[in-house]
């Protein structure tokens, strides 16, 4: 993570890329080499902390009162009181249970074991609880520790970085398409938006300069047609 006049960023080239450690999956020239000196986000490091924030979420977090109280208020249900496919801790869902997931979510088939026999633990994507904390104005410091534990900012801290900017972006298209956009279901629709809190100005010149690669995107000044000073998005 690096330092911007108080915007702590886990991107300092704006979004994460992954850089091959020996032995892991190798990747085209496109995916970029680091620059010297530049901090760089190791998503291998990065994936246990955010293990750690699941297993915290899945075993405590969605047990405690506060934290129930908080997804009550911004209507959305915790994975224990999902309507189908509950699920209590990260063992899995309860036995016997069925119908499909919440969210629309289609899940690839898993084997019910892993490699070395023992039931593969339950995975539960903790960004739709992060996007609705964002756009609550509920994504202070307390309450990401109180759903995420310690980890919180290594283990979601980058994907509450991205979704924050991700919330900038969409303000751009009106209330009532933001608002449709979050939406995840007539049960859990959002009950109220706020505005991005807590915002710093290194937050905003960050998401400015990822906005203009989107209309350079957009535009398809990509790749050789990038323009100069943006030295091709990369």
């Amino acid at each position: 993570m690096s330092n911007l006049h108080g915007f702590t960023t886990h991107f300092p080239a704006g979004y994460p890329a992954v850089h091959p450690r020996p032995g892991s999956f190798a990747l085209g020239s496109s995916a970029g080499s680091p620059s010297a000196g530049t901090p760089q986000f190791d998503i291998f490091e990065w994936h246990p902390a955010y293990q750690s924030c699941q297993r915290y979420f899945l075993d405590h977090a969605q047990h405690d009162n506060g934290v129930q109280a908080v997804a009550a208020l911004i209507n959305i249900c915790l994975p224990f009181q999902w309507p189908s496919n509950p699920i209590l801790n990260s063992s899995g869902p309860l036995p016997n249970s069925s119908g499909q997931p919440p969210y629309n979510n289609m899940p690839w088939p898993r084997p019910p074991n892993n490699s070395r026999g023992q039931p593969a633990p339950a995975w539960v994507s903790l960004v739709p609880f992060i996007r609705r904390l964002i756009i609550t104005g509920m994504d202070k410091e307390g309450i990401m520790h109180g759903f995420f534990g310690d980890e919180w900012r290594k283990g979601v801290g980058p994907v509450h970085e991205c979704e924050r900017r991700n919330y900038l972006f969409a303000a751009k298209s009106g209330w009532a398409s933001v608002k449709t956009q979050y939406d995840m279901s007539p049960q859990e629709s959002v009950p109220f938006l706020k505005p991005l809190q807590d915002v710093q100005e290194a937050e905003i010149d960050s998401a400015e300069k990822m906005w203009s690669q989107w209309l350079y995107m957009r535009d398809w000044e990509i790749g050789p047609r990038a323009p100069e000073s943006d030295g091709g998005g990369s």
